[in-house]
Formats: structure tokens, sequence, C-alpha cells
């Protein structure tokens, strides 16, 4: 058992380095991280060295309420239509105001350094709800689903420690100005490397909610509806409002409790992402595992950390216990962020985690106003322990459903994600895609094996996941399909032998559904049918085509 967990985890992994929408995506993301954490570091310095505690935590609140109130808002755009849209002009929004923030700054125009901020950090909030749709549509299995979500969180990781790093060294060299200047330019490469790229959103026009707000009301209820994911999103908003303070908290410890140089700001950031990444490179393990119990126990290490800073240990001591919480908080977010994806309707995982950005804004614009109020009735001790209780207190609200957050049956979102990119499926509703999606049987190929032969009887049907297939027709080949095509249709519509045969040109993955459910739902729906028979007749009429092979025969592969 472990052994096949453990090749199932080195599987997903390794088939990230051949997805290059998936790598695309994941570049632009680590670039995002970077630009985020840093500008974020840099304008607590600005603001702090120009009003203390009470300046810094108004700014941020400044920057953080508009955020909370406009990500659920443009979140349903990543449901609407492509992510894709919400993701790169996500990016090209938040290049031009860091731009600006960085013109203000070097200008000595605070006022307008402050509103260029703000508009930079409202932006901010469509980047994770547009990545949360567009992942599941460009990822192959579940496992490279969970296995992707892995790699966000250590670039998560990587970026906090990077962005210490960049902002100290920025700072100490050419100001607080030059940082945003820097990640104008990265924003620009992140918009860059995504808006090229061609998904289909996870459900079809018919569907949308024309309204907004009508579809923020219904992400709401399915909350309200489902005490696990209002757990869930609940425990991320606390999480929020812990790291609001933290970041607040930091530049406190470093200038005013440790009586370090304001560069001192970036070096603690580093130690609280140099934690992240080594938690992020050990999340590997929650490939295919339960989450319930790391989110538990990630969320009372971080507490326990922020608790122990107040004994104020000295500069190295601070450092080992920011790398403490920057690692408990990677492996609480990664893995609440992945049960998070598993279990919320594929249509309204834009709009779910856009809900969830805007109450993470709200919790960051909360933690940054608790601290400088603990910092007056009890200084930085009373503000680190204040702090490092609301995990605990949430923890405790939540009580024994903590320990069933991933019961259930999760979704197949991956599944459907592909499902919904072939032409043939595409008019389907949501409930009759989903329960495809849960019946699909994973198949991986090796380069030359044969998944259908010619004049075999059909009894399945083939969705294409990653890699190429070549169709042979009497020996002749006819094209090569990837993802996004199906194979396996007409001899299942027209109740004839296979007209082809389909072997793997490369390693392949696709997905198996059998003959009577692929009946059941394209002849049950009229618009699908309308569809299918148009696809073989096209087909037929070229001699056979994808879909027209034989059903697996003796040296069909086994599924995986």
């Amino acid at each position: 058992m472990g052994s096949d967990s453990g090749d199932r985890r080195r599987h997903a992994f390794r088939s990230l380095a051949g997805n290059r929408a998936l790598a695309r995506v994941l570049a632009g993301y680590a670039l995002f991280v970077l630009t985020e954490y840093s500008v974020w570091i840099a304008m607590l310095v600005f603001a702090y060295s120009r009003g203390g505690a009470a300046a810094a935590g108004l700014v941020a609140v400044a920057q953080l309420v508009p955020a909370a109130v406009v990500a659920p808002a443009v979140a349903p755009v990543a449901d609407r239509r492509s992510p894709v849209i919400l993701l790169a002009g996500g990016y090209l929004v938040q290049a031009m105001a860091m731009a600006a923030t960085a013109t203000a700054v070097i200008a000595g125009a605070p006022l307008a350094a402050y509103a260029g901020a703000v508009l930079a950090t409202t932006a901010l909030t469509t980047t994770r709800p547009a990545q949360a749709a567009l992942i599941p549509s460009v990822a192959v299995t579940p496992d490279q689903l969970t296995a992707a979500n892995v790699v966000v969180g250590w670039l998560e990781a990587t970026g906090m420690a990077a962005s210490g790093l960049l902002v100290a060294l920025l700072i100490s060299v050419a100001g607080v100005g030059s940082v945003f200047a820097v990640c104008a330019g990265l924003a620009v490469a992140a918009a860059l490397l995504v808006a090229g790229l061609r998904v289909a959103p996870l459900t079809r026009e018919q569907e949308h909610a024309p309204p907004v707000l009508a579809g923020i009301g219904e992400a709401v209820r399915l909350a309200v509806r489902q005490p696990r994911l209002r757990l869930m999103l609940a425990l991320l908003a606390t999480e929020a409002v812990v790291l609001g303070a933290l970041d607040l908290l930091i530049v406190i410890l470093a200038i005013s409790v440790l009586g370090h140089a304001e560069a001192w700001a970036g070096y603690l950031n580093f130690a609280c992402g140099a934690g992240a990444v080594l938690a992020a490179t050990v999340s590997a393990v929650l490939v295919g595992r339960r989450l319930g119990a790391p989110i538990l126990a990630a969320a009372l290490v971080l507490s326990g950390a922020l608790a122990v800073l107040a004994l104020g240990l000295g500069t190295a001591g601070t450092v080992a216990l920011l790398a403490v919480a920057g690692a408990s908080d990677t492996l609480l977010e990664i893995a609440a962020r992945t049960l998070l994806q598993r279990s919320v309707p594929p249509q309204l995982i834009g709009r779910i985690f856009g809900l969830l950005e805007g109450l993470m804004m709200a919790g960051y614009a909360l933690g940054a106003l608790v601290v400088p109020a603990l910092v007056y009735l009890g200084g930085s001790r009373l503000a680190l322990l204040g702090v490092a209780a609301l995990l605990p207190l949430a923890a405790l609200a939540g009580g024994r459903a903590l320990f069933g957050l991933d019961a259930g049956t999760p979704v197949p979102v991956v599944e459907i994600a592909l499902l919904r990119s072939l032409p043939l499926f595409a008019e389907l509703p949501a409930p009759a895609i989903e329960g495809l999606a849960a019946a699909l049987t994973p198949i991986r190929l090796a380069p030359g094996a044969v998944l259908i032969r010619q004049g075999v009887r059909g009894d399945a049907y083939y969705a294409i996941a990653s890699g190429e297939l070549e169709v042979r027709h009497d020996g002749r080949l006819l094209r090569r399909c990837g993802r996004g095509e199906g194979v396996g249709e007409i001899a299942l519509l027209r109740d004839i032998p296979r007209t082809a045969t389909v072997i793997a040109h490369s390693a392949a993955t696709v997905y198996e559904l059998h003959r009577e459910l692929f009946l059941t739902a394209v002849l049950g729906h009229a618009p699908t049918l309308r569809q299918a028979d148009l696809i073989a007749d096209a087909r037929l009429a070229t001699g056979g085509t994808p879909g027209n092979g034989p059903g697996p025969g003796p040296d069909a592969p086994q599924p995986g």
C-alpha cells in the first residue's frame, strides 16, 4: 500500500514536467508571489517609517478593505469565461499600479503612493480565484492536481523567502521605490506567460447566473448549507487574520524590539519563507492522503510558535521561531486549499475562491488593526500572545468537525474539466457531466500501446487527458489527436465494429467511460445527441477517425 502511494506521488510530480500549460501557469504564479510579498513588505516599511505602527496598520487596512469588497465581485469571471482572462488581466493591472506606486514613492508623494498600493492590492485578488479555476482545467489527474497545489505552496514559500531578500537588497541599494519598479516588470512577465493559454470555462454559458451579485449569493448559500465548507473558509479566514497581524509584527520586531535597520524586516520575512520552503518540500506527502489531521496540526504549531516569540529570545530565537511559523502556515494553506478545491462544485470554484479571497483580505485588514491596539494596551508581547490565541479558538469552535474535514466523496473536478473541454459533452448540464466524471477510469498508455483495435466490438469511449494518439485505418495514418479530444464514440453510437485502430504515439493518459453510461448520457440529452451525430457523420465521411477504432482487445492496457 505504501509503495503504491509512493508510486502515485512520483508519477504525479513527474507528469507536471510534461504539462506545458500547467508549467506556464505555475511560472506566472511564481513571479506573482514574488511581487505580492515584496510590495506588501515595502509598503509596510514605507508607512512605518513615516508614522509608526498606527500609520502602517491604517495603510494596510486602506489597501485591504477595497480588496475584500472587490474579490468576490470579480471572481465570477473565472466561472463565466475562461479563467485566463481574469488571470492575465489581473497581472497587467497589478503591473500598472506598481509602476504608479514606484513613481509616487520616488517623487516623495506618500498619498499617491498609498493610492497606487490600494489599486495594486485590489488587483492582486484576481489571481488566486482565477488560478483555482484554471489549474483543474489543465491538470491531467486528481493526483496531478494535488501535486500542482503542492508546487503552488512551494512557490508561495520560495516567493516569501526570496521577496524578503529582494526587498532587503533593493531598499539597501536603491530605496523603497525600486521595489515597486522591479515588481511592475515581473508582473508584466507573468501576464505574458499566461496570456496565450486557451482554456474553456468549467461551466457552459447557459448555466451562468446573469447578475454578479447572484453568483456571490450562490457561493454564500453553498457555504452556509455545507458545514465542512463553512469550517474550511473560517479556518482560512482566521489564518489570514494571523498573517495580517504577523506581517506588521515582523516590522515591529525588526525595528523596535530587536533594534535593527529597516532592511531587517526583509531578513525576518526571509526566515519565515525559508521555513515555508522546507514545509512545502515535505508537503509532497499530502498527495493521495487525507488532509484533516495535517490542517489541525499545522494550525496548532503556528500558534505555538507565535506564543513562544512573546518570550523575547533575541535575534537567533526570533529567526528560528519565524521559520517554524512559516513552515506550519504553508502546510495549513496547501492542505486547506487543496481540500477546498476537492469539495466545491466546478461551476462555483471561481466564486467560492473569490469569496475566500474577500474573507482573507478582510482577515488581513483585521489583523493589521488588531496589532496597533494590542501594542498600545500591552506592547509587542501582548500582541503576539493575542494573535497566537486566534487559531486555537477557531479550532475549538470547530470541535469534532475538524477531524471530518475530508470525509465524503471528493468532487471529480479534474475529470469534469476534461469532459467540459470536449465538444461532444459541452452542452451537458452540470449534474449529468459530474455523474459521468465520477465514473471515469484513468488508463496510462506507454508509447506504442494499442488502445483500440479495428474490427472489434466497441465497449467504451475514451477522453484524452495528455499525450498524443495515432488513429489508423487499415494501417494508414488518419490523424493524431490529443487533450481535448475523444476516441471511441462512433462504434457506440452506430452499433458497428470499431472502424480504426488507435495507438499511443507518446506516453499518454486517457479516461475510460463504459458504453452504457456513455449512451445513457448522449441519447438522453437532445443537444448532446445532435452534436454526437454531427461528429460521427463527419468522421465516417472521412473513412473513420478518432472514436472509431475497436474496443480494448488482448493488447489493451489495464486501468491505472
